[in-house]
Formats: structure tokens, sequence, C-alpha cells
């Protein structure tokens, strides 16, 4: 299909009161009823049905991206959520990440965040992808797929009793476990007569 927004003669940066503005207007050129017995219905009909798809298009994109027309930093950076999305799908979170850090800081809205936050919850990073989708759900707080995604993650961390920290420097122990595995340890020595130090 043509991009939709040509269709529609907007661009991607347009609210949606300036594409339902489009859209009505091109409904009204193009209807069907004013073309009756005239040679030119059938093309009419056609331009009409793609029309009407373009619109759809354009409000399906923009439901499931986030975008409710409260700001234009959707629309700015449409092409690399949608792209970004699929890399997280694909788990190719490395270049996920990049795009997303690519992003300036004064244009990272709810979207920016929730993105965010699907990465490190792929990785484990619970309690910091909780931190992004709650930043998401703040900044877009009609936005089902921020809730349902921060509601998952809160029952995730309730089902294993907490989370998975994030300064695992990619061993799968923590900081706090590195430091629990030494007092142990040191316990184990002083009970053999030796202290952490002198007894290896």
């Amino acid at each position: 299909m043509t991009d939709p927004y040509k269709i529609l003669g907007v661009t991607r940066e347009a609210t949606d009161d300036e594409i339902k503005k489009a859209y009505r207007e091109l409904a009204r050129k193009y209807h069907p009823d004013n073309y009756t017995n005239n040679p030119l219905a059938d093309l009419v009909e056609e331009k009409m049905k793609e029309i009407n798809e373009a619109y759809d298009q354009i409000q399906k994109e923009r439901s499931q991206n986030g975008y409710h027309g409260k700001t234009n930093n959707y629309n700015k950076y449409s092409g690399e959520y949608v792209r970004i999305r699929e890399l997280i799908q694909m788990n190719r979170l490395t270049e996920a990440e990049t795009m997303l850090n690519y992003i300036p800081s004064a244009d990272r809205n709810g979207e920016w965040n929730f993105l965010r936050g699907c990465i490190l919850e792929k990785k484990g990073w619970y309690f910091d992808a909780q931190k992004f989708f709650e930043a998401a759900c703040y900044m877009d707080p009609d936005n089902n797929e921020y809730k349902d995604a921060l509601n998952k993650i809160k029952n995730t961390a309730n089902n294993y009793g907490g989370y998975r920290a994030s300064n695992t420097n990619g061993t799968g122990c923590s900081t706090c476990d590195i430091c629990s595995s030494l007092i142990c340890a040191d316990c184990c020595c002083e009970c053999l007569g030796g202290d952490l130090i002198g007894c290896c």
C-alpha cells in the first residue's frame, strides 16, 4: 500500500485533528453519492476505498504505538519506534537500545520509556523495567498497553519473590550476590580457624 499519509495529503507530523480534517474533506469530495450515474463512479469508489484504508491504517498504527495526539514526539520518531519494536520482537536488544539512545532526552515520551522497559524486561532486569513502565504510564495514563506491561511485571516480581538487579556485569550475579558469597566464605574460614584472606 502507498504511504497512507500521502494518500490523505498530510505529513507524519500531522496531529490527529489535522488527519481527521483531511480525511473528512476527501470523503466529501469522493463520496459515491456525488457520482451517481457518472462514468467516473467506479474510479471514485476505488478512490474512496483507498482513502478509508489509509485512514484506518494510520489510526491503527498510532493506537498500537501509543500516540494519541498529545504531542508530536511520537510522529517525529514514529518510524524509529516501529523499527525498535520489531528489533525487540526479534530479540535484537543491542540494536534496539542503540536506536533508543539516539533519541534526544527532550523527545523521550511515553513510547520511549515503554520500549526501554521492554528491553530491560527481556534482559531480566525487572526492577529497572518497572521504573520505565511507570514513567510511560505517567506520561500517557490512557495507554492500556503500558498499563498491562506494568501490571505484568509487578506480577512477575511477586511470583519470583523479587527482582533481578541490573548491575549483574553479565555474570548472572548481582553485587548483592557477590557480597553475600564473600560474607559466607569469611564465616566458613573463621569456623576453620582462619580468615578470608589467610585461608586461601
